[in-house]
């Protein structure tokens, strides 16, 4: 008996050497004499008898191995069939020689037993998927592509969506345009033309009729259909020559066993270069099936049944392979309430942390603020003096403010800052504004300079350093620190900043890194769209301040998501535009009216106006068919508007040089700047009047509404044009959108709904756990994850508490455990 498991073990040995043999011979089918049809033909009737476990017996069948007509099929086929043999032998212990679940057809006398392949004794849930069986080198490097590089990162490579198999019909009953499943016996098999290139065809019948399904593409599924043998077929019918037919089903034979691609919700996964749907579902399936039960339940069993949830291992499994519709929903609640109860939990800790040292608290009664306020040529919205109010009352409070400014863009953000900024000083600190690029930078040192000398008298080089006299009791220093500044004047602005003779510095976050000492530092504006993060804020810390922070982003960000996100964060919101503020026209263009957008450019310059032109990419690409803006500056300037004068703007320039052009466009010595993104934000040039966006498919719907923003700033109607070449589904309804909404907020719920939370705010660029479940439109959820967060401080604050330390310790993994805190 033993003997027999062995001899059926050295079977699957033997196949494997053979096929690692015929893989290195480049799939020439010269691996055995003969030819491989003839070996395994001669080796599958053998085996199959002694193979006991259903899952293997199924996918055994389904490889067709004693009919695979090796030697018809090309070099790329065989290489698939191989690879997919040599996956099921992993699974049969042939990459061993252990007889795991290939087994002789009579009872084996094994003494003693070998330590079998269960949780207690496999790698843990954080060691890499190379442990999982049948992951090869290569398919681990594709997975890491997809962020998939643990067993834990694989449980939680959850389906984009399910395709809903579960509806077993007749054929009769069968619908066109429906997905649907059919049971039916297979009566012929056969490779056929289909197009322009061969593929398979089956004549399949049940009860009710007969009808066809075809498969392009893919002649070897003829060999594979086990001809008088029942099959599961789920997908679309359609009508042909008025007969029912399967386009490209899937199918799976009626083996017993669980059902992966037919037959049920069947998960569709995210894939990358050299990922298949079918191994990929089957290998999850797999994963998921042994490896769940690992998998502990972090949640307090109280705030679990509160909460009315699922347990953790039963709502991964039913979110990859769940047994109803219902199912697949709890099981979604469940982890979205994770991933938004751990994000708040965090934030949470994140603002108490940060307030847990006391700040400066600021006298805010102060005349010299109301009087820069009364002096601007324009009065504050509703929405300006509302945030305003919102600030002032944290400024006064000792515990440091962090407060979110959001608005769209021209919304007055920068005003209410300023204001800000002159009150720090008014109460004898230092402040700081920063910018993600310099050229804002520059351009925030100039704007501020201009709304200050409305109420004071300014002198200085107008460069880098500037002193108004007038607008506060004493004289007020406002400097420029940027890194393209020579080493002789930097050092001498890190000189009196030091020394307290700056008060209000504006830069990049260079301003907070080494070789930056503050006097007195009380506030930071930071303008930027990705967060301002621990680092930062740490690093201001060990510089022995807790200043006042305040956020500003020029991206809308819905109240539910910036709860969510800034859970650490006050929210204030400018949601009303300036009186005066130009709608800007938008128009998506198809490429061959690109002619018609040079004329209308052509047509505004002779009214003396401006337009941008911007080019996603300055280098030519092959995977993005994007102009170059390099390159298309030269086109334009010789072919397109040869009368006209261009400038060119890009990542790879100077600072000097890009604060060249944009001061020579602003002052109206270009007609035409071409640019790459480096324009996106923030830039002010009110005389131009048409926004040219190439490639525009290939931008998201908020970063098109910041482009849009750079017009329409003056006097003037002005335009936005969108020129796109081949759009994807999803490309056209981004353009499609931004066409018809102008509503800063709108367009950010739509690319929210569009992209998801995570791309829409580039969470990973942002410090922030990625957002793989939870949605936007689930404002109750949210609601819930932020009380039970609260309700978890309120009872434990420092969670010391045995019954927390599982999820302690899932908030030390997920936020990484920096520095000794889960942010």
């Amino acid at each position: 008996m033993v003997q027999m498991a062995v001899v059926l073990s050295d079977k699957v040995t033997l196949l494997r050497k053979i096929l690692e043999v015929e893989h290195k011979n480049g799939y020439s089918d010269q691996a055995v004499i003969g030819g491989l049809d003839v070996f395994l033909h001669r080796w599958a009737g053998s085996l199959r008898e002694g193979i006991k476990d259903p899952v293997l017996l199924r996918k055994f069948n389904e490889l067709g191995v004693a009919t695979s007509g090796y030697a018809s099929l090309s070099k790329e086929q065989r290489r698939d069939w191989v690879g997919e043999m040599r996956e099921w032998l992993d699974g049969a212990g042939g990459s061993s020689g252990k007889d795991v679940t290939v087994s002789a057809p009579v009872r084996r006398a094994v003494a003693p037993k070998s330590k079998p392949q269960v949780a207690d004794t496999a790698p843990g849930l954080d060691s890499s998927i190379i442990n999982v069986s049948g992951i090869s080198g290569a398919s681990v490097a594709r997975f890491s592509r997809l962020g998939v590089k643990t067993i834990r990162d694989l449980l939680y490579f959850f389906p984009r969506r399910h395709l809903d198999y579960s509806q077993r019909k007749t054929i009769a009953e069968l619908a066109p345009g429906v997905e649907q499943t059919l049971v039916a016996t297979v009566w012929e098999a056969r490779k056929v033309r289909l197009g322009k290139g061969w593929g398979a065809e089956a004549t399949v019948g049940d009860e009710t009729g007969n009808m066809r399904a075809v498969w392009f593409n893919q002649p070897y599924l003829a060999r594979r259909m086990p001809v008088n043998g029942h099959v599961i077929f789920s997908g679309r019918v359609d009508m042909y020559k008025g007969g029912k037919v399967f386009q490209s089903p899937e199918w799976e034979l009626m083996e017993g066993g669980d059902l992966v691609h037919t037959g049920r919700l069947v998960p569709v996964y995210p894939l990358t270069q050299g990922l298949w749907s079918r191994p990929v579902r089957k290998l999850v399936k797999e994963v998921v099936d042994r490896w769940v039960v690992r998998v502990r339940d972090f949640l307090p069993e109280e705030t679990r049944k509160r909460c009315n949830l699922l347990v953790l291992p039963q709502a991964i499994s039913q979110a990859h392979y769940p047994d109803s519709q219902e199912r697949k929903d709890e099981a979604r609640q469940r982890l979205a309430f994770d991933e938004l109860l751990l994000l708040q939990l965090g934030v949470v800790a994140r603002k108490r942390e940060w307030q847990s040292i006391a700040g400066l608290a600021f006298q805010v009664e102060c005349p010299e603020v109301g009087r820069f306020l009364s002096c601007l040529p324009f009065e504050l919205t509703s929405a300006q003096r509302r945030a305003w109010q919102e600030i002032i009352v944290d400024l006064g409070k000792s515990s440091p403010m962090s407060r979110l400014l959001e608005g769209d863009v021209g919304s007055g953000k920068t005003v209410v800052a300023t204001a800000g900024l002159l009150l720090a000083v008014a109460n004898g600190c230092q402040a700081a504004l920063m910018a993600p690029t310099e050229i804002l930078a520059e351009q925030h040192f100039a704007t501020l300079c201009r709304l200050i000398s409305g109420c004071g008298t300014a002198s200085g080089d107008g460069q880098c350093l500037r002193t108004f006299t007038g607008v506060l009791a004493r004289p007020l220093t406002m400097g420029l620190l940027t890194g393209s500044m020579g080493q002789k004047e930097k050092g001498e602005m890190q000189r009196a900043i030091a020394a307290g003779e700056v008060d209000i510095v504006l830069g990049t976050h260079a301003l907070i890194q080494k070789g930056v000492h503050f006097k007195k530092l009380g506030l930071v504006v930071v303008d930027e769209q990705h967060r301002f993060g621990v680092e930062q804020r740490s690093a201001l810390r060990q510089k022995g301040f807790n200043p006042h922070m305040l956020v500003m982003t020029a991206t809308p960000i819905p109240r539910t998501l910036a709860l969510t996100l800034y859970g650490d964060m006050d929210l204030s919101v400018i949601d009303h535009l300036p009186p005066g503020r130009q709608k800007v026209k938008t128009r998506w263009l198809e490429p061959e009216q690109r002619g018609k957008a040079y004329d209308f450019i052509r047509e505004q310059v002779a009214g003396g106006r401006q337009a941008f032109l911007i080019c996603p990419l300055i280098e030519e690409s092959a995977v993005i068919e994007a102009k170059a803006a390099v390159v298309e500056y030269q086109r334009l300037s010789q072919e397109v508007f040869p009368t006209l004068r261009l400038g060119l703007l890009h990542g790879r320039m100077s600072p000097a040089d890009k604060d060249a052009v944009m001061r020579s466009f602003r002052e109206g010595e270009f007609h035409v700047l071409v640019s790459t993104p480096v324009v996106e934000v923030g830039i002010d040039v009110p005389n131009a009047t048409v926004m040219l966006v190439e490639g525009a498919d290939h931008f998201g719907l908020s970063q098109l509404h910041q482009f849009r923003g750079r017009v329409g700033r003056g006097q003037y109607e002005s335009y936005c044009l969108l020129l796109a070449g081949e759009v994807s589904p999803e490309g056209r309804e981004r353009l499609r959108a931004i066409a018809q909404i102008h509503d800063g907020f709108a367009l950010a719920e739509e690319d929210l709904r569009l992209r998801g939370p995570g791309e829409f705010f580039g969470t990973r660029q942002s410090g922030l756990p990625e957002l793989r479940m939870a949605r936007l439109s689930d404002v109750n959820l949210l609601e819930m994850a932020r009380s039970e967060a609260l309700r978890l401080f309120s009872c434990d604050p420092h969670f010391g508490l045995v019954e927390h330390q599982p999820l302690v310790r899932e908030l030390a993994r997920v936020w990484g455990n920096k520095q000794g805190e889960w942010s």
